[in-house]
């Protein structure tokens, strides 16, 4: 199923689509994730992202299907300065953390056979059409051969996590009845600029990379400075499926490397 064939915010179109396919399990990365368009664009975040989503739970529910719902960080305001919990208390700071967490409440009251998984800084093969096609580990990597130096802020922490290895994650939840709010992102963390450190290191690059000041790249939507989710609900549950970071950005490496040299 293809953005072509359903309108989350359309009630009628996610119902035809699902009753279409009659699916057992459903996975939604579906959002309108763009943070400044966000804050433009309320209305449409709302519908994409909180209306969609009570679409989506109220037809699976209907079914008998399980939905996983697919979260974010950006729900708490990075003022705990220590990994967060499920159990804590969200604090969003903008329009984009607002409706998703306002996403995450309506599956959860609506759908009990539920899986929410808020995740960050996901990076992957499949490019990310709202956010120009290029994930954070592609642009380091085009910025660092075309200049050789770059400059990234070391205030800001989050947990980079690979999307297969959030792919796995729900792959093993699928195989559970263990319903309910998880943190699921890769093990460990580190500043944007430790991780554009690691990046160039693994993959060989002599880059020139400095620490920008914290107002060297205003901001024009309030962000959490850290977002670093700690997976203790698949921990105490034994479902705890992802890597150190580091070992998941090494594969994603190694298979750019691949497909550079893989003839056509």
């Amino acid at each position: 199923m293809t953005h072509a064939d359903i309108e989350l915010s359309d009630f009628s179109s996610v119902e035809n689509a699902l009753h279409k396919h009659a699916p057992g399990f459903v996975v939604n990365t579906a959002a309108m994730h763009h943070v400044e368009k966000c804050e433009q664009e309320a209305d449409r975040a709302y519908a994409v992202n909180v209306t969609g989503s009570l679409n989506l739970a109220k037809v699976t529910e209907d079914l008998g299907a399980v939905l996983a719902h697919v979260s974010t960080d950006y729900v708490f305001d990075g003022k705990k300065g220590t990994p967060y919990l499920e159990s804590d208390e969200p604090r969003p700071l903008n329009v984009y953390g607002k409706t998703k967490l306002q996403g995450e409440e309506v599956v959860r009251s609506t759908n009990p056979k539920h899986f929410v998984l808020r995740t960050a800084a996901l990076y992957g093969t499949h490019p990310c059409r709202a956010k120009g096609g290029q994930n954070f580990v592609d642009l380091m990597l085009r910025l660092g051969r075309e200049r050789g130096q770059v400059r990234v802020v070391a205030h800001e922490f989050t947990t980079p996590t690979a999307t297969t290895d959030l792919a796995q994650q729900i792959l093993r939840l699928s195989r559970s009845d263990s319903y309910g709010l998880y943190h699921a992102t890769a093990e460990g963390s580190c500043s944007w600029y430790e991780f554009a450190s690691e990046i160039f290191e693994r993959a060989g690059l002599n880059v020139r990379l400095e620490v920008a000041s914290p107002g060297e790249f205003p901001l024009k939507v309030p962000r959490p400075f850290y977002s670093v989710l700690e997976n203790h609900a698949l921990k105490s549950q034994s479902l705890n499926a992802f890597r150190p970071w580091q070992v998941a950005l090494q594969e994603y490496l190694s298979t750019k490397r691949q497909e550079v040299t893989t003839p056509a």
